[in-house]
């Protein structure tokens, strides 16, 4: 008897998650460049109204496929910095 095997999808975006997981951050420039260009929250997120009624759209970036690896490299930058005692009050949200 034969049977089907079910194959996974390949994950083509393995390479560029496992290179953003393995930047490791050695100073604090780098750390300092990456907190400035991967924002705090969402910038995709809005809320405004027309003709009184309030339209709102949700944040997108959860789409992003690697969303998570961003987010991790932004949290290891902070990390760099609050072990040094560099204020991060600037890249926290407002």
């Amino acid at each position: 008897m034969h049977t089907l095997a079910f194959e996974t999808p390949k994950d083509w975006l393995y390479p560029l998650r496992q290179a953003l997981n393995g930047i490791e951050i050695r100073n604090s420039r780098t750390a300092h460049l990456i907190c400035r260009l991967i924002p705090s929250r969402c910038p995709f997120e809005r809320t405004f109204y027309v003709a009184g009624k309030k339209i709102h759209i949700p944040p997108l970036c959860h789409f992003n496929p690697v969303y998570e690896e961003l987010v991790a490299l932004r949290l290891r930058a902070l990390d760099y910095l609050t072990v040094l005692e560099i204020d991060i009050t600037p890249y926290l949200e407002p």
